[in-house]
C-alpha cells in the first residue's frame, strides 16, 4: 500500500481551515494531518487542530509559524491574499507542493505562483468544489452549442463577511463563457447596471453580486434567448465541499511534476 500523503492545513483555525482539517482526517488512510499553522500569536497555537475542528484528536498541534522543510508532502493554503506570496516562495524553497484557494490574489500574489510553479507543482483554483467544475464545463459546452442568440449573465451571493466581489467563482464561470463564446472579458463584462443605462448589447457578460446572510456560496448562469431560458445552478451549503476538493486536489498533486495546474487537472476535465 501507497504511504498516505502528508498534509500540512495553513489557517488552520478559520471556517475554511477547520472544514479542511476534517476533510484530511476523513481522507485517511490516503492522506494523514501532518502540520497546521496559524499566524503569530493566535489563540490556537498548541491546541490540538483535530479538537478545534469538532472532529477527534489529531495529536497535531497548530503552530505560530510556516510548517519547516520536509514535515509535509503538500501545503492547503486558504488563508488572505496577503501571505500568499510568502507562501508560494517558502513552498518552492522547501520543494513541496502547494494548493491555493484564498482568493482576491493581486498581481504580485499571482506571480509569485507563477514562479514557484517553475520549481514545484501548485494547484490554484477559484473554487475547489468538484460540482462547480463540472458546471464550469457545462456552461462552457452550452455557450458553444447555443452561440450569440442567447444573452448570457451570472448572479452569484454569498454571506455578509465576504470582502471580495465578484467572487473568483463568479469571474471563473465569466471566463469559461467568454472563451468559449469568443470574447474578450475584459470588454464583455459587465459588473453593474444602474439609471439609464441603454440597451444590453450583444456581447455583454453580465455579472452582479448579491451579499447576505451565512450564504455559503450560490452561483447561477443564466442562458437568456427569444423564448426560453435555461439555468445552470450551483448551491454550496457547507464549505466542505471545497475542503474535500481540495483534498483532493493535494492527493493529486503529491508527486506531480512542477507546474500551474488547476482543478481541470484534477478532475481530468476539458474544458
Amino acid at each position: 500500500m501507497a504511504r498516505p500523503v502528508r498534509i500540512a492545513v495553513l489557517g488552520a483555525d478559520g471556517r475554511m481551515g477547520r472544514a479542511l482539517i476534517r476533510a484530511v482526517l476523513g481522507a485517511t488512510p490516503r492522506a494523514v494531518l501532518a502540520a497546521a499553522s496559524e499566524r503569530p500569536g493566535h489563540v490556537s497555537v498548541g491546541k490540538d487542530a483535530g479538537v478545534l475542528a469538532a472532529a477527534e484528536r489529531a495529536g497535531v498541534e497548530i503552530m505560530g509559524e510556516l510548517p519547516a522543510k520536509g514535515a509535509a508532502d503538500v501545503w492547503i493554503d486558504f488563508t488572505t491574499a496577503s501571505v500568499t506570496e510568502s507562501v508560494a516562495t517558502t513552498a518552492a524553497a522547501h520543494g513541496i507542493g502547494l494548493v491555493v484557494g484564498t482568493t482576491g490574489l493581486g498581481t504580485h500574489s499571482r506571480a509569485a505562483l507563477d514562479v514557484a510553479s517553475q520549481r514545484i507543482p501548485v494547484v490554484y483554483a477559484a473554487n475547489y468544489s468538484v460540482g462547480i467544475n463540472v458546471m464550469l464545463k457545462l456552461i462552457s459546452d452550452a455557450a458553444r452549442a447555443l452561440g450569440p442568440d442567447y444573452d448570457m449573465e451570472i448572479v452569484e451571493a454569498h454571506h455578509r463577511g465576504k470582502k471580495d466581489a465578484p467572487s473568483g467563482t463568479a469571474l471563473r464561470l465569466a471566463q469559461a463563457l467568454a472563451d468559449a463564446s469568443g470574447r474578450d472579458l475584459a470588454a464583455a463584462a459587465r459588473y453593474a447596471r444602474h439609471g439609464d443605462v441603454g440597451a444590453r448589447s450583444v456581447n455583454e457578460i453580465g455579472i452582479q453580486t448579491v451579499r447576505g446572510g451565512d450564504v455559503v456560496g450560490d452561483h447561477t448562469v443564466f442562458f437568456l434567448g427569444h423564448g426560453d431560458r435555461i439555468e445552470i445552478t450551483h448551491r454550496a451549503t457547507t464549505r466542505d465541499t471545497f475542503a474535500v476538493g481540495a483534498v483532493r486536489a493535494a492527493l493529486w498533486v503529491a508527486g506531480c511534476q512542477p507546474g500551474l495546474y488547476d482543478m481541470r487537472n484534477v478532475l481530468g476535465l476539458g474544458l
